[in-house]
């Protein structure tokens, strides 16, 4: 089965997006995932960050995602928007378009949004 996962909270401030990025891995270890990274969410694939609590990286457990395959892209224009490029974001996270979501969206048999 194929899903779709798409963030569009910032990593911090709940735990909405430690949750789905918690799912997001531990299903993209059995079946097909893909990530986008929306509004906020984008912020998720910052490099360089250092979180305050050791035991919740968004940034590494997004690389871990990708490590097992799975594709994961972040909103152009919302990186725009908040002043990022690609070379600021983790690796295994690739600048993506609403275009490439609407496909996305339309091959998944399954989307899950947080």
């Amino acid at each position: 089965m194929r899903y779709v996962f798409i963030f569009n909270d910032s990593p911090y401030g709940n735990q909405r997006t430690y949750n789905g990025l918690r799912l997001a891995f531990s299903l993209s270890r059995k079946t097909a995932i893909r990530v986008f990274l929306f509004g906020d969410g984008v912020t998720s694939a910052l490099a360089g960050l250092a979180p305050a609590h050791a035991d919740y990286n968004p940034q590494e457990m997004l690389q871990a995602i990708a490590g097992t395959g799975a594709e994961i892209a972040a909103c152009g224009t919302c990186m725009e928007a908040r002043g990022i490029t690609q070379d600021g974001l983790v690796a295994g996270v690739t600048r993506g378009s609403l275009d490439q979501l609407v496909e996305w969206t339309e091959e998944a048999e399954k989307i899950i949004t947080f």
